[in-house]
């Protein structure tokens, strides 16, 4: 058979589905990959090792018991670190973040939970998640594993440089300006952004009043997207 990592998320998923292949079988090669890849390119900069293969464990427990199945039951993937995460720090790049302790989930990582896929580690992302490279003086830099001299994008760099080299089928990303179309153009993946509203990704741990300063300025940017101006 293929390279467990090699195969995309779809078909992870059906071979788990139909007990062609366990997740802990695939997480235990998605994070071998990510021992041998992941020192040259600093991609995922919170590793849950771990916390993986718990995951792994639990999801197979589940597929014994025929119990129903998420999308992405038992599918590795990773989550940039700009997103809340319960009992881990959304440093967003800045050093004087590293102690920002998640107290519960974004809706992302919530949604990608409830989805039964496992999360291998989170993702690099420039500081503040404002440049079209990714490097840090919290994290370091990451690089495109085509080409070091090149950049692998911004802000989703660590994501689109981990799943270019099959450290996860899936990398999460989040993109305002491009921080996802950007990094898989420069990686050579394909990224999807989607329109304003279809997701929730606030963070809980913004005040309120700066959840709906954000809100509001998304709303604006449909508003104006739907007249033209």
């Amino acid at each position: 058979m293929t390279d467990l990592w090699r195969l995309d998320a779809t078909e992870q998923a059906r071979l788990i589905r139909t007990g062609a292949i366990s997740s802990i079988e695939l997480t235990k090669a998605t994070l071998a990959r990510v021992d041998a890849i992941n020192p040259k390119i600093n991609a995922i900069v919170d590793p849950m090792a771990d916390e993986a293969l718990k995951s792994a464990a639990a999801a197979d427990k589940k597929t014994r018991a025929g119990e129903p199945l998420g999308l992405l039951h038992g599918v590795p993937v990773t989550v940039k670190i700009n997103v809340d995460f319960a009992g881990r720090a959304n440093t967003n790049g800045v050093v004087a973040y590293k102690d920002n302790i998640g107290k519960e989930d974004n809706p992302v990582v919530s949604n990608i939970r409830k989805s039964g896929a496992v999360i291998i580690g989170r993702t690099n992302t420039p500081a503040f998640s404002m440049r079209w490279f990714t490097d840090n003086a919290l994290h370091g830099r990451t690089l495109n594993p085509w080409n070091k001299d090149v950049t692998p994008g911004g802000s989703s760099g660590g994501a689109s440089a981990s799943l270019i080299t099959g450290m996860g089928a899936i990398g999460h990303g989040n993109d305002i300006g491009g921080s996802i179309r950007y990094p898989a153009y420069a990686c050579g993946l394909q990224g999807i952004r989607p329109s304003f509203g279809r997701v929730p990704t606030f963070n809980p741990s913004l005040p309120p009043s700066v959840r709906m300063s954000r809100n509001m300025r998304r709303c604006r940017a449909r508003s104006r997207a739907r007249s033209g101006t």
